[in-house]
Formats: C-alpha cells, structure tokens, sequence
C-alpha cells in the first residue's frame, strides 16, 4: 500500500481570498484543483498541468509565488483503492491573479462552476477526510 504523488493548485487574490471550485459530480462540494503527478514530470509542472488542465489558467493569467514546504497526506475513507494506494501525498503551490478581472473556466468535468471564498471557509466546507490538510496549509499563515 502507498499513497499517490498529487499535487493541489491554491489560486488567490489581492484581498486574501482563494477561488473554490464546485465539483461536477458532486453539486455543493467545493475543493481546490489537484491531480496526480505522472512520471517523469516534477510537482511543480504537474501543478501547472493540473491547473490549466482544470480552470483554463496559465501563466498568462497566474503567477507561481510559493509552495508548502512539506508534503501533506490523507487516506481515503473508503480505505485503499484496487491500484494498492491508500490515500494521497500532497505538495501545495500557491498562484496570484495577475489581474483582479481575471476569470477560470471550470473544466465540466472535475468542476462545474467557482467562486472567491475565504480560506478558512474552504478549509471548514471541503470534504472532512481533506480537512486537515486545508487547514494545515491554507490557515498556515492566517491569510
């Protein structure tokens, strides 16, 4: 048993608020992009991947401006998948709007819609098995 190498991408504002995005499957449940890292590629392009992937950002829209220094982890309350993995191990990266005017556009298929929260709401309304990673990393520095 292991845990997957994933990554989560924290988009923020000058107003010390995060975008919170509406997963497609789930109505009503927001969380953060995130995804797996694949072979051969590091956390931090895995994070950019995810990201454009996801909402449609690049580093058009985005600046990169800090990661979490330590990886964070959780195992899935359903206990471990087929694949023998138990849970995720996450590196956290940090992006900037270059411009408050700045717009995702969600996927439809991780994410049907977003919003600007605040962290501690995001880290209070994700899935409860993810809650003390947000907690650890979005109120690690009471943004």
């Amino acid at each position: 048993m292991h845990f997957r190498a994933n990554v989560v991408a924290v988009v923020t504002n000058d107003k010390g608020r995060v975008m919170a995005f509406e997963r497609s499957d789930i109505p009503g449940e927001w969380q953060l992009p995130q995804g797996g890292v694949d072979m051969g590629e590091t956390p931090e392009e895995a994070a950019w991947r995810e990201l454009g992937e996801e909402t449609g950002l690049s580093a058009k829209e985005v600046s990169l401006v800090a990661e979490f220094p330590e990886w964070t982890a959780y195992e899935w309350p359903d206990g471990p998948r087929k694949n023998g993995r138990m849970g995720q191990a996450q590196r956290w990266f940090t992006f900037q709007v270059k411009d408050a005017a700045i717009e995702p556009v969600p996927d439809g298929v991780e994410f049907q819609s977003w919003k600007w929260v605040k962290p501690q709401w995001l880290a209070d309304n994700v899935v409860e098995f993810r809650r003390p990673s947000y907690r650890r990393v979005l109120l690690a520095d009471d943004r």
